[in-house]
């Protein structure tokens, strides 16, 4: 009986969610000791108990007065990759999925493939987390912008010709940040024998950090793709300005700065989300827990604090209390927006919002380890803006500038090949 490549497809995704569920987290800030399995990626915790009831005097306020003036100035370490001369010997296709911090990873994976074998990059769709939720490319991002990105480099096409669609893909299982030895041992023998491919991008590990490669221009393409090829179309990115925008009026008014924290409850209340028992560390921080580190490191009442979350949730009072100017997307995004970013089966949308605010806020702390934290990093490695505070339990270190993102402080993200 005929199989669906489709169902394939399916299947392999949903095998790769499983396998993240049960992925612990490697170094960076964040550490292997928790149950948080629903992303993965390099992280370690400090280790030392966090004093909730902290004497205001003991606090260095200054260290976030100075973490404001550490922007840094960088510039591509990359050109772009020498055009293709040879024609395309092929078609690669691929699904966007997860949200638009996956998305970043796959389509950087899909190109550097497509690249190597000189095949040509079909656009893929977008697919969110309920079945049968589905939406072309350009439904989501700016085409144009991705299709001049890749000039010379990769040829992309919208769809795949009649003759080609009719024909089945051979099915890969590609591991994300595919390398070299991957592509020339195991999708190239295949593709020789059928150049339609559809890869199925698995996700067994997130981490971000640069690896030792010998191939200058997949390095070169992969820096590409990463960092000037997605973004969203004009009408997305529009409300995420105008939601930056609203966050920035708050903050002159008080006089304070725009402090983005990657904060879900819905995550937080989960069991995969609870520290093992007698653990030392943490991979992820409540409400409560990220308000004692907002005390210990000096941010003052004033401070504007955008959170992730869609909607208000009652574990959110406290903070509010101490931080009145704290908001989530419901308080700041445009009435006439609300409708299609904020209902549950785009959630991909409102991921992809909270993805442009919390790669321009004046400071990010992600309180959940995962991919978006490694790729906001990225994108504010490129920008400049690395004002990136890790949460910990230590009591000891009272400054913000102790609790700078080890991918900042060790310069040990991927960003850091591309941009220097």
């Amino acid at each position: 009986m005929a199989v669906d490549p489709r169902q394939v497809v399916a299947g392999f995704l949903t095998l790769s969610m499983f396998v993240m569920l049960g992925n612990m987290i490697k170094h960076d800030h964040f550490s292997p000791g928790t149950e948080l399995g629903l992303e993965t990626t390099g992280a370690e915790f400090n280790t030392m108990k966090l004093d909730d009831n902290a004497e205001s005097n003991s606090i260095n306020t200054s260290g976030v007065e100075s973490l404001m003036d550490t922007d840094e100035e960088v510039k591509p370490c990359w050109t772009k990759p020498s055009p293709k001369t040879q024609p395309s010997n092929g078609f690669v296709t691929f699904s966007l999925t997860m949200g638009p911090e996956y998305h970043i990873s796959q389509i950087t994976d899909a190109v550097v493939v497509a690249r190597y074998l000189g095949a040509t990059l079909v656009l893929p769709d977008i697919r969110g987390n309920e079945l049968g939720n589905k939406r072309k490319f350009r439904d989501m991002y700016n085409v144009d912008k991705f299709m001049r990105s890749l000039d010379g480099v990769v040829e992309v096409i919208e769809e795949l010709p009649d003759e080609v669609s009719a024909k089945k893909p051979a099915v890969i299982r590609v591991p994300n940040r595919v390398t070299e030895s991957f592509i020339t041992d195991t999708i190239q023998p295949i593709f020789q024998t059928n150049n339609h491919l559809r890869l199925a991008i698995i996700f067994s590990s997130v981490s971000l950090r640069p690896r030792e490669t010998n191939n200058k221009d997949l390095d070169a393409t992969a820096c590409l793709a990463m960092f000037s090829g997605l973004e969203l179309k004009h009408e997305y990115s529009e409300v995420a300005r105008k939601m930056s925008d609203k966050l920035k009026e708050i903050s002159k008014k008080s006089d304070g700065k725009v402090l983005a924290i990657d904060l879900r409850t819905d995550l937080l209340e989960k069991k995969s989300c609870k520290t093992t028992r007698g653990a030392r560390r943490k991979g992820c921080y409540n409400a409560d827990e990220i308000l004692g580190f907002l005390r210990n490191v000096g941010f003052s009442a004033n401070t504007t604090i955008y959170l992730t979350e869609t909607r208000w949730h009652e574990g959110l009072n406290d903070l509010k209390e101490e931080f009145p100017n704290t908001c989530t997307k419901d308080d700041i995004i445009p009435a006439e927006n609300k409708g299609e970013f904020l209902k549950a089966s785009n959630s991909d949308l409102a991921r992809a919002l909270d993805l442009e605010i919390c790669s321009q806020s004046d400071v990010f702390i992600p309180a959940i380890v995962g991919l978006f934290y490694g790729h906001v990093t990225g994108k504010r490695i490129a920008s400049g803006h690395t004002q990136i505070l890790v949460p910990s339990q230590s009591s000891a270190l009272t400054q913000a500038s102790d609790f700078i993102s080890t991918y900042i402080s060790n310069k040990n993200h991927l960003a850091y090949k591309c941009y220097c």
